[in-house]
Parts: C-alpha cells; sequence; structure tokens
C-alpha cells in the first residue's frame, strides 16, 4: 500500500465494552469480562488490525434499578490500570486508554499511576478524564456527592493541571549515570513540587519520573460547552458520542474552531466518536444481521428497564410487547435507577413520552420496538466494502479524524472488521501498514509533550 498523502488517515481505536447495554450477553460466544483471557484476545485483534489503542472504560459503583442491581450490564470487572498493565505485556505497540474519575480520587495517585504505565508500556499510556455526575457513586467515597456540575470541571481542569506538573517536576536529565561507576543518580531536586489552588493545596516530591511521552495522552469524554472547552483547551482527543455524519461534522467543526483561542493548531486535537458495527457478506445480509442484533441488546427485560428509566416507576407489570404504558412519567429526580448516565433527562420526561407516544402510533410500534428505534447504536452497517467507504468518508470529509470501535460481541467482536475492513483501507492508501513510532503520541500523529520548565 501506498500512503495517500493528499488525504486523511484514518485513525481507528477498539473499546472493550464494560459499562454499557451493547453487549449481547446472550450470545453463546460473548466471553468473560474479568479472565485476562477475553481482554488479551481482545487487544492482540486490535494490534493486528493496527489500531492505534484500546480503551476501557470504568464504572466506580454497581448500578441499580427499583434497589437491584442492574444485571444487563457488566456486574464488576478487574481495576482498569491492572487489566492495561496486564495488556502492556502482552502487546508492542498498542495505545492503552483507560477512564479515571478526576472527582473521587487524587492527583499524586493517578500521576504515578499513569506514569508507571507509560514507562512500563514503552510510552502507551493515554487517560481519559471524566468527572462524576451523582451522589450515588459518590457513596462509595469519602467525598460523596459533593460537587456541583460547575465545580466538578473546576476540579478536574485543577486535578489535570496539577497532574502536569506532576509529570513536569522531573527534567528529562534528572537522571544520570555516573561515568565511572555506571550507576544512575537521581539530582536532588528531581520531582519536588508545590501547588496551593482551590481544590488542591499539596506540596512534596513526586516519585515516578517522566514516562517515555512525557505526559500521556489525554482524552476527554464530555459534549457539554464546559466539556468541549475543556477538551479544546488540554485534550489530545475527544470520545465524541457524534456518529452520524452531519452531526459529526458540526460538532467537529465547533470543538476545532475552538482551539487557536487557546494557542492550538487543528492537528494538535483528534475528534474520534465511538461507533458501533454490523458487517455482513452483503449489504442486505448486514442489514439482517444488524436487526437480530438489535433484538438480542432490546429484549423485552431491556425495554421494560429503560421505560422505567424514562417513566421514573416501576413498570415490571408492563407487556412488552404491547403499547406504552398510558400513565404518565413520575417528573423530578429519578427515584428508581441509580447510576445509570441515561436517566439524566434534561427535559420534562412527560414531554419525551407524549413523543414517543406519537412515534409509536405513527409507525404501530410496541413498547420494545420503541425502544429499539429510540435508543439505535449501530453505526456501520455492511458489506465490507460498505463499511470501510463509510468510514473513510465520515473521515475524509471532516466529520472525525477516525472511529473507537464498539463491538457487540467480545472479545471476538473485531476479528472481521481487522481482516475485512481495515485491508480494504489500507488499499486506498488512508489507513496504516506498519505503526509509525514507539509510542502512542507517535502514532496519532501528536508530538511528545515538551518539558515546561
Amino acid at each position: 500500500m501506498t500512503v495517500d498523502s493528499t488525504r486523511k488517515q484514518v485513525h481507528l481505536a477498539a473499546h472493550f465494552p464494560g459499562v454499557n447495554n451493547t453487549t449481547v450477553w446472550s450470545d453463546p460466544a460473548a466471553g468473560s469480562h474479568i479472565d485476562f483471557s477475553s481482554f488479551q484476545q481482545f487487544a492482540q485483534t486490535a494490534e493486528r488490525a493496527k489500531f492505534d489503542f484500546l480503551f476501557l472504560a470504568e464504572g466506580l459503583r454497581l448500578r441499580e434499578q427499583n434497589g437491584q442491581i442492574y444485571d444487563l450490564d457488566v456486574v464488576g470487572r478487574p481495576d482498569t490500570f491492572a487489566i492495561l498493565a496486564a495488556i502492556a505485556a502482552v502487546t508492542d505497540h498498542l495505545g492503552l486508554a483507560g477512564t479515571i474519575n478526576s472527582t473521587f480520587n487524587e492527583p499524586v495517585e493517578v500521576a504515578r499511576q499513569f506514569a508507571s504505565l507509560d514507562h512500563l508500556s514503552g510510552g502507551r499510556a493515554a487517560w481519559n478524564v471524566v468527572t462524576s455526575w451523582d451522589e450515588f457513586t459518590g457513596e462509595n467515597f469519602r467525598r460523596g456527592g459533593y460537587l456541583a456540575k460547575d465545580d466538578r470541571y473546576l476540579r478536574a481542569k485543577e486535578f489535570l493541571q496539577v497532574a502536569g506538573e506532576l509529570w513536569d517536576s522531573w527534567r528529562d536529565d534528572d537522571i544520570v549515570a555516573d561515568k565511572d561507576t555506571g550507576q544512575f543518580l537521581t539530582r536532588p531536586d528531581a520531582g519536588e513540587f508545590a501547588h496551593s489552588g482551590i481544590q488542591f493545596d499539596i506540596a512534596g516530591q513526586f516519585s515516578t519520573p517522566r514516562g517515555p511521552q512525557g505526559r500521556p495522552v489525554i482524552f476527554q469524554a464530555g459534549d457539554s460547552e464546559e466539556g468541549r472547552e475543556f477538551a479544546a483547551a488540554q485534550a489530545d482527543a475527544i470520545f465524541s458520542r457524534h456518529s452520524t455524519l452531519t452531526a459529526g461534522q458540526e460538532f467537529y467543526a465547533d470543538v476545532k474552531g475552538r482551539l487557536a483561542a487557546h494557542g492550538r493548531h487543528r492537528d494538535d486535537l483528534l475528534i474520534l466518536p465511538a461507533a458501533t458495527f454490523v458487517i455482513g457478506d452483503t449489504d442486505a445480509d448486514a442489514a439482517e444481521l444488524a436487526h437480530e442484533v438489535r433484538l438480542a441488546q432490546v429484549s423485552g427485560q431491556t425495554a421494560i428497564k429503560f421505560l422505567e428509566q424514562m417513566w421514573n416507576r416501576d413498570l415490571s407489570d408492563h407487556d412488552p410487547d404491547g403499547p406504552l404504558p398510558s400513565i404518565d412519567p413520575i417528573p423530578g429526580e429519578n427515584t428508581v435507577a441509580k447510576g445509570r448516565a441515561s436517566v439524566r433527562i434534561h427535559r420534562d420526561p412527560r414531554d419525551v413520552a407524549a413523543e414517543w407516544r406519537a412515534l409509536a402510533e405513527a409507525k404501530g410500534l410496541s413498547s420494545r420496538e420503541l425502544i429499539i428505534e429510540v435508543t439505535g447504536r449501530q453505526s456501520f452497517v455492511g458489506s465490507p466494502q460498505t463499511v470501510a467507504t463509510t468510514i473513510n468518508e465520515f473521515v475524509q470529509s471532516d466529520a472525525s479524524d477516525g472511529f473507537i470501535l464498539v463491538p457487540h460481541i467480545t472479545p471476538g467482536g473485531l476479528d472481521r472488521l481487522a481482516d475485512e475492513v481495515v485491508p480494504l483501507l489500507q488499499e486506498a492508501g488512508v489507513y496504516r501498514d506498519e505503526y509509525e513510532g514507539t509510542t502512542l503520541r507517535d502514532n496519532l500523529g501528536l508530538s511528545r509533550v515538551a518539558q515546561l520548565h
């Protein structure tokens, strides 16, 4: 393959789904989300396909609905840092991106963990910086639920600032070898730091030298005004939810347009939406399979769970194959579902229910069919050629810089895309044959973060 220098290069990454209802748990091919063999197989497939990185989400508390564990999602998974460190040992180039919360952690601890991961992996660490929105999750921690929305972003910004100060407290020449003995020596002031701010007032000596990348790659996933501005100011990449062409182009133009105000260039920030996919031998085969996948993803039980989150009441006796509930939702704080972002409805749920009823009546949809309609998750459906063409179209038309792909089956859900779609992108000259460098920053086309002293 000859790289086409006149066209943007496609970036691909893989999301091992965890906190979600995307995975078809009932499929016999669905593997464990605890056994390391699942993570290893998934990661090695992504690396075989020359993906930029593997992405792990994380939930800090098990979800509940009607006072019971919400068992339609992953119920427990090993610690993100432990998984990523283990994957580092069985891969050579794949980036290792983990979601770590800035609301309920401390900068020294997180900065040390990411610096360690960057060293252990040879420069492949990435941090998806997120905040936590609900008191339910916060009950697991000393600072349970104490931050308002604006304060969460203030803490996140200062958290990231402090982490950067900790990484930069080591100069690149702080560890040198004695010319006579060959022993490594550390400068006396290496790692010294002091920070006094609204959220953090700390001083001391940071214990871990700068990693091969200078700093880990920083991801951000928020879509609010605050989140977009935070990303434009400090992130290297955005984990976006805009996976349609028009919405993607609007989001892309908006965020890229904010960079100049922060002294940054358009190429300093990558926009990588999450995207699901269903591949068939033909487009018709893929469409049929996609329908089967959606039916499996939204069982009758799952449909009831979604309805309860909107209606904010127990609907366990409701028939999912019948019409929508005739009673109205209960407005106000959701007391049925705990720990799900989807319950944060910014509109009156009674208005949403009215829209759903109108849609169901117009299309003759049952409750389950309506939920399938309004929670569609399939971004790319088609033959390998169709999927490859569509992915490339999004990138070339500035709807994204690539995609973080979310399969509906793990650990084998990437296989067909890796074996049949990636070669077509390579043939088109828009996707690598080999990794460009040794670090994640190299492969994303991002520069190593310079020393700030």
